[in-house]
């Protein structure tokens, strides 16, 4: 089959840990780019923390950030689709990260807003986007209120903090978020919490970016390496899993990667599989 669009995750898949892009992957991407193929980015990332990826990886076009919630271009930032917490779903979202021990990591106005109890979490919350402030109180900040809404909350804590975060979550918002949390660190007991709005996934992206350049879903080949990623593996006609993916993850795609994320090359390795460049 003739593919027609390349998607791809960011953290563990196109970029390393050491932030940089392996040169196999940026020379395929060039060639699968020139061979009329296009390429784009889903990510979690805000699209402050995309936008150098998209540049260094000669990408353009829209890319999907926050996994779907955001479709902006690569280049200007123009928004295509945005899908945010705002209003009631904001202000109890507000009370619950100010009522609760975890560090808060307010995702607004395309920037990470936290104070001195996440300090500490700062470098791996980072990860998402390198556009910081640090205010005296960040369950007090304005853009909670702000018109755009808010794109996410990460919260970073011991587990049982961030179990009764979630709990709170799910209870306050219903079906107008999506949360999920994880472990960060086993060893020293830390938890993390995403929660955005309910709806907009890597697998929405697919959909819309899949229509934007005029093809299908089953058009679009995608690589990736976390839970995140599940959504448009089970939406692509192609996927591909890192090697260091959790089994689970790998499951659910319909092709497994010798490359790992550390390493760097799955981007071309799934270039030469699925599109023979």
């Amino acid at each position: 089959m003739a593919y027609k669009l390349l998607a791809l995750d960011v953290d563990g898949t196109l970029v390393r840990r050491d932030g940089s892009i392996h040169a196999e992957d940026l020379s395929a991407i060039q060639r699968l780019r020139a061979s009329g193929v296009p390429v784009t980015i889903a990510t979690g990332r805000l699209y402050s923390g995309t936008r150098d990826v998209a540049r260094r990886a000669g990408i353009s076009g829209p890319i999907a950030c926050v996994d779907g919630s955001l479709i902006a271009d690569a280049e200007g930032g123009e928004h295509h689709y945005l899908q945010t917490l705002s209003g009631a779903a904001a202000a109890s979202l507000q009370r619950i990260a100010a009522g609760n021990l975890a560090a808060s990591f307010l995702f607004a106005q395309d920037m990470i807003i936290h104070d001195n109890a996440g300090d500490a979490f700062a470098p791996y919350v980072s990860t998402w986007s390198p556009s910081i402030e640090r205010v005296e109180r960040v369950a007090r900040h304005h853009s909670w209120e702000h018109a755009q809404g808010v794109m996410a909350l990460v919260m970073v804590g011991l587990e049982g903090h961030i179990r009764d975060a979630h709990t709170e979550i799910e209870g306050g918002l219903g079906e107008a978020a999506f949360v999920t949390s994880f472990p960060v660190s086993r060893k020293q007991d830390v938890y993390g919490l995403v929660v955005r709005a309910a709806g907009p996934t890597k697998g929405t992206a697919v959909t819309w970016l899949a229509e934007h350049h005029g093809c299908t879903p089953s058009d679009v080949v995608v690589v990736g390496d976390w839970l995140n990623d599940v959504p448009m593996f089970r939406t692509a006609g192609r996927s591909f899993a890192m090697v260091q993916a959790p089994e689970a993850v790998k499951d659910e795609a319909t092709d497994r990667l010798e490359a790992h994320g550390d390493v760097g090359g799955g981007v071309a390795e799934a270039i030469r599989r699925a599109f023979g460049v």
